[in-house]
């Protein structure tokens, strides 16, 4: 059996790291990884190649996969519950490096986000464009740092596998045009065409934030603007529901 390191004090010196990256993104940026908790993510993790780099347990309760090469401690329950990034931490906390995806070569579509704040949708556009065959997801301007411990959660794995990509909104037009792709704004304007209406061959659907939605400069950027089709009296969608959407739409016709 491999041997684990036991740690007992709040104060040791791999805890305080744990919670650093979890809760600082110049941190994560500058080492390369992020930190998350739980068998499945961690199972996730092997299965898509990524270098855990430690293994923090319960040591009550071993973890069913114990990756060679990383370093490996146990806790009590407590001591681990509090280095988790989550509530209720099941363990076994984790730090691992976010693997470097190489750029798709002529891909199909992409999904664009601009500005959007909430980790947990990023981390959940991440998941479907990745179940759906996006060939990337382009984080334009200041969107939530997909590295967090709650993004990766929320793309379930997602985020080993997908190609992802951020660049500031000015830099966008020459992103779609190394992409070979035509852009499209979602957006509730007059002019919006129905999006079951639109050929969306080599195209991307840019989302704007979850609060104000795609900003003039983004719309300008855009061949046309787009709408999901809904019931009178519905003024809109979550962020992350209209993604879904909007890349269920793209990729249909391929799946």
């Amino acid at each position: 059996m491999l041997q684990m390191e036991r740690i007992t004090s709040r104060k040791n010196g791999y805890i305080a790291y744990l919670r650093r990256l979890a809760s600082e993104g110049a941190l994560r940026r500058e080492r390369g990884e992020t930190v998350l908790d739980g068998e499945k993510l961690l199972g996730e993790a092997l299965s898509s190649g990524c270098e855990v780099t430690s293994v923090l347990s319960d040591e009550a309760r071993p973890p069913e996969r114990l990756p060679e090469g990383a370093k490996l401690y146990c806790a009590p329950a407590e001591l681990v519950g509090y280095a988790s990034p989550v509530k209720n931490s099941p363990g076994p906390v984790f730090s691992v490096r976010m693997p470097a995806i190489a750029a798709p070569s002529g891909p199909e579509n992409a999904l664009v986000l601009e500005n959007m704040q909430d980790p947990g949708n990023v981390g959940t556009l991440i998941r479907t464009a990745n179940a759906l065959g996006i060939g990337a997801v382009i984080l334009a301007g200041g969107c939530a740092d997909r590295t967090s411990p709650r993004a990766v959660r929320a793309s379930m794995g997602a985020a080993f596998r997908q190609y992802v990509r951020e660049c500031s909104v000015e830099d966008l037009p020459d992103v779609m045009r190394g992409l070979g792709l035509t852009l499209y704004g979602a957006a509730l304007s007059a002019s919006a065409r129905d999006l079951r209406t639109v050929d969306f061959t080599r195209a991307a659907v840019a989302i704007g934030n979850e609060g104000h939605g795609l900003s003039a400069e983004i719309l300008d950027m855009c061949a046309g603007t787009v709408i999901i089709p809904m019931k009178p009296g519905s003024e809109s969608l979550n962020a992350a529901a209209a993604g879904a959407v909007a890349m269920w739409e793209m990729a249909r016709r391929t799946l």
